[in-house]
C-alpha cells in the first residue's frame, strides 16, 4: 500500500466515478483503476460497489476512508516539517475557528503573523465547532479555536486543548430607541421583549441564548433568524434589532452599542486544539504563540473578557 493508491482511493471515493477521478489526479483512467485493483488484493477486500453508472464504498471501503485520509494528511505534514528542517523560509498553516473568533480574534491574528512571516501559506476555514474537531481528528488542520461547551468527548483523547479565554455574552444595537428604558444591563426577561437578530441553527451562540430562554419559559421577540455573523452585525448596525454576542466581536466596533446580559449572565470558553499524536510544525507553533499573546491582549481591552492563558501553554 503506497501514498498513490491511497489518493486514488480517496479521488474516486469523493467523485464517485473513476474517470473523473483519473482526470483529477492527471492520470489515465485504466491506470487509476490498477491502482485501486492492486490495493484491494493487498488489502483482501474489495473497497467498491462497482454498478454501472454508480460506485460507492464497501463496508471495507467505509473503514479505509478516515484511515487514508488522515494517513495523507500525516504524510503531507511530514513533507512540511522537512522542508523547514532543510531550513527553506516555507510552511503551511490550517487553522479553523468558528465565525465569531474569525471576525475578532483570527482577524487581529493574520496581518502580524503574515507580516513576520510572509512564507507561510496560510489556510483559514470558517466553521462550528463540531465540523472542526472532526477535521481536527481527521489530519486536515493543525490548529482550531473551539468553543469549550462543544468539546466532543470522543476526541478527548486524540487532542490536546489549551484553554485561552472566557467571555460574556452581551447584548448589541445599532438603535438607541432599543435601550432607551434600560440601564448599562439587561435581564433575559427585557432581552426577549426586544426585537431580535438570531444566527442560523450551526452558531453555538443561538444554542446557548435559545437554551437559556427555554429554562426561563421565555419566548425571545425575533424578527430576522437564520443569518450568519457578518449579516447579522451589518442589521444591527442599521437598526434592524438587537442581537446577542461574545464580548470580543465588539472590540473596535465603536457604531455597535452594548449591554450586560444577567439574570443570567451567560458566557463562554474558547479553547485551541490540536493533535496530540503530531507535533506541530514550526510554522503553526509560532501561529499557536500568536494566538495566545492576541488573546491576553483583548481581554485586557474589556472586562467582559478574562484571560486563561500562561506562559506554560507554549509549545516550542
Amino acid at each position: 500500500m503506497n501514498l498513490e493508491q491511497l489518493q486514488g482511493f480517496l479521488a474516486v471515493a469523493e467523485t464517485g466515478h473513476f474517470t473523473r477521478a483519473a482526470a483529477e489526479l492527471h492520470l489515465a483512467q485504466p491506470t487509476l483503476s490498477r491502482q485501486i485493483s492492486t490495493l484491494e488484493i493487498e488489502l483482501g477486500s474489495e473497497l467498491f460497489n462497482r454498478a454501472r453508472g454508480n460506485i460507492t464504498l464497501t463496508a471495507a471501503g467505509e473503514t479505509l476512508l478516515p484511515v487514508a485520509s488522515r494517513m495523507l494528511a500525516d504524510a503531507e505534514h511530514i513533507r512540511f516539517q522537512m522542508h523547514e528542517m532543510a531550513g527553506l523560509r516555507r510552511g503551511r498553516v490550517r487553522l479553523g475557528a468558528p465565525p465569531s473568533m474569525c471576525v475578532s480574534v483570527v482577524a487581529e491574528v493574520v496581518g502580524p503573523y503574515h507580516a513576520d512571516y510572509p512564507g507561510v501559506d496560510l489556510h483559514l476555514h470558517e466553521s462550528g465547532s463540531h465540523n472542526l474537531l472532526n477535521e481536527l481528528v481527521g489530519g486536515s488542520l493543525d490548529l482550531a479555536l473551539i468553543v469549550a461547551s462543544d468539546h466532543d468527548p470522543s476526541s478527548a483523547e486524540s487532542l490536546a486543548h489549551t484553554p485561552l479565554l472566557v467571555e460574556e455574552l452581551m447584548v448589541i444595537s445599532g438603535h438607541p430607541a432599543h435601550f432607551a428604558e434600560h440601564g448599562g444591563q439587561l435581564t433575559l426577561r427585557q432581552l426577549a421583549a426586544l426585537p431580535q437578530i438570531v444566527f442560523s441553527e450551526s452558531y453555538d451562540l443561538r444554542a446557548a441564548t435559545m437554551q437559556a430562554y427555554r429554562q426561563q419559559d421565555l419566548v425571545p421577540n425575533v424578527v430576522l433568524e437564520g443569518a450568519e455573523m457578518d449579516a447579522v452585525l451589518r442589521f444591527v448596525e442599521r437598526g434592524l434589532g438587537v442581537a446577542v454576542v461574545p464580548a470580543t466581536v465588539l472590540l473596535d466596533r465603536p457604531g455597535l452599542e452594548s449591554r450586560r446580559l444577567i439574570e443570567p449572565s451567560l458566557t463562554r470558553t474558547i479553547s485551541l486544539a490540536h493533535r496530540k499524536d503530531v507535533s506541530l510544525s514550526r510554522a503553526a507553533a509560532a501561529m499557536q504563540r500568536m494566538i495566545l499573546t492576541t488573546t491576553e491582549a483583548l481581554a485586557s481591552q474589556s472586562p467582559a473578557i478574562h484571560s486563561l492563558t500562561t506562559e506554560k501553554h507554549l509549545e516550542g
